[in-house]
């Protein structure tokens, strides 16, 4: 199956996962967001081969998600980066984690967490909002046609 290009889709959830890519980079964005800079930290967290792992690693350096450098400590490691593009997709997983935590999850069974560095209590649950601030619900809202 061949790849589309999404990269001229009027949709901005299209263009979003035509640049992002597969299930595999948003972990590695998810990993990177949590402080993992080389290549062998992805893979023993990820656990996939290395050659998926450098082939995502490379788009989403292409893409200006990630970026390399030399190691922090002096080695002859290259470490990734994240870009302030790749910094920002924090928020679109936090919502991703918070929808798998409202419908994934039991309420007893474990999971990881997310939580405020400066006091350790759980992250507020994101909010849609209109722009007057009114809380928005799935149904307040749809999709249309701007620019162009």
């Amino acid at each position: 199956m061949r790849k589309t290009d999404l990269s001229g889709a009027s949709c901005p959830v299209a263009r979003s996962l035509g640049e992002i890519g597969d299930w595999w980079s948003l972990l590695i964005v998810r990993d990177a967001l949590a402080g993992m800079t080389r290549f062998s930290e992805f893979q023993r967290s990820l656990g996939c081969a290395k050659n998926i792992l450098s082939a995502r690693l490379a788009k989403l350096v292409e893409n200006g998600v990630l970026t390399t450098g030399p190691a922090s400590d002096g080695s002859a490691y290259t470490e990734y980066r994240l870009t302030r593009k790749g910094k920002a997709l924090r928020v679109p997983l936090v919502a991703l984690r918070q929808w798998g935590e409202d419908n994934l999850f039991t309420p007893d069974e474990e999971r990881l967490g997310l939580v405020d560095r400066r006091d350790g209590l759980p992250v507020a649950h994101l909010d849609m909002r209109a722009h007057d601030g009114r809380v928005l619900g799935p149904d307040d809202v749809e999709v249309r046609s701007f620019g162009g």
